[in-house]
């Protein structure tokens, strides 16, 4: 089972956050807490695996602050917001899922975040992961499957190719052009 944290400032969003989450019968909310103080305080009552962290919170305080404080407790985090970080920062999450997500978003970021966790290895290599979700920890993206065609060469059309293989009668030389050319 995977305990999780949300911290969120905004209560319809963190309640539909939970709701979403528990439709999972393996993914448990912890708590759910709106600033630094209060995710300190939840994650200290029943300590959770993840956090899922707005950068954005109230009472002034930022993701940043919160996911340093829960990764010193050795509580692992993933940003929820609006406005990723222009940059990875892996010394503080494991990755960004960026507002708006879908419900299908929430549950690849969290099978994800939980395969990272366990130190699961992929059984199963997607393409690529959903355009909101970003993961920091560093693997090389999955290669694209190789073309089943192969590359083409030039952009010469298949017919232009083979006519140029062709002779035609115009480029045959009689034999009286030829002893005319030649030099004697």
């Amino acid at each position: 089972m995977l305990n999780i944290l949300i911290v969120e400032d905004e209560p319809l969003l963190a309640d539909t956050l939970k709701r979403l989450i528990e439709l999972n019968p393996l993914h448990r909310v912890t708590g759910i807490a709106d600033d630094l103080a209060s995710a300190l305080a939840s994650a200290e009552a029943a300590p959770p695996e993840l956090a899922l962290v707005d950068l954005q919170l109230a009472n002034g305080s930022t993701g940043y602050g919160v996911a340093a404080r829960l990764h010193d407790l050795g509580i692992a985090c993933l940003f929820t917001t609006g406005r990723a970080p222009g940059i990875p920062v892996p010394d503080l999450a494991i990755g960004c899922l960026s507002k708006p997500f879908r419900e299908e978003d929430l549950v690849r970021a969290l099978g994800e975040a939980e395969d990272i966790l366990r130190g699961r290895r992929r059984i199963v290599l997607h393409a690529r992961l959903p355009e909101p979700l970003q993961l920091y920890t560093g693997d090389a993206p999955a290669a694209e499957p190789a073309p089943w065609l192969p590359p083409v060469r030039s952009r010469t059309s298949i017919w232009a190719r083979i006519m140029r293989h062709v002779r035609r009668p115009s480029r045959f030389r009689s034999a009286a052009e030829a002893e005319l050319n030649s030099p004697t």
